[in-house]
């Protein structure tokens, strides 16, 4: 449907995550993370910069509660409530039915687990199932080697390079441009739920098939 409808603050809750509104009351867990050894590999390619206290995490969670455009959501561990990382919705367009994902920092705890992929699945099944979005954007710097794994891991397509696209924390950024669409969800959704199925993990949670081996007789 055209227009698409815009994002609200919502709550989305999967099996193992659960996506909840940005608020003051993250700061404490976004402030470990952000403090982490990790962080500055996590924070190189995001557009702004870990916070030296727990008031200016406070501040940055202000500010971002003021815009609807990014909007920000933290992804929490079902099982203990606890915060792990971040990511919004972005670059929001309703009339032309596109949106982006973006600003992700998930915590080292995080990355590369179900619960980051659910985080993904559930974005993508808000925006192309209740939202009626026709094309959901992934955009990370060229150099940003992990980010562009993800982006394919999770679906997306790689559509072409902007040189010189932007500047940012004074170095040149080449973006690295993908996108899913909506025709291609109809496919990744059941890649997705294959993947995350409780079936396709062991006692130890590790997984029985890889993302990509389950998209491979779907595709």
């Amino acid at each position: 449907m055209i227009p698409a409808l815009a994002p609200t603050r919502c709550v989305l809750k999967g099996r193992y995550v659960t996506l909840e509104p940005l608020s003051i009351t993250h700061a404490e867990p976004l402030f470990a993370i952000a403090r982490h050894t990790e962080r500055e590999r996590l924070f190189r390619f995001l557009f702004d910069v870990p916070p030296d206290t727990i008031d200016a995490q406070r501040e940055w969670i202000r500010l971002q509660g003021l815009s609807s455009d990014p909007l920000f959501f933290v992804c929490a561990d079902v099982s203990d409530q606890r915060v792990l990382g971040r990511q919004a919705l972005m670059r929001i367009t309703p009339a032309h039915g596109v949106i982006e994902i973006g600003n992700i920092l998930w915590g080292p705890e995080m990355a590369r687990s179900r619960i980051a992929t659910e985080s993904m699945y559930l974005m993508a099944r808000y925006i192309f199932e209740e939202l009626g979005y026709r094309r959901f954007e992934w955009k990370c710097d060229a150099d940003n080697l992990p980010s562009r794994r993800a982006a394919e891991r999770f679906g997306f397509r790689f559509e072409g390079m902007f040189a010189q696209h932007m500047w940012v924390k004074g170095r040149n950024r080449d973006t690295a441009w993908y996108a899913m669409l909506d025709r291609d969800w109809m496919v990744q959704r059941s890649v997705y739920e294959a993947w995350l199925a409780p079936a396709n993990f062991g006692d130890r949670g590790t997984q029985v098939k890889t993302l990509e081996a389950c998209r491979l007789p779907a595709v």
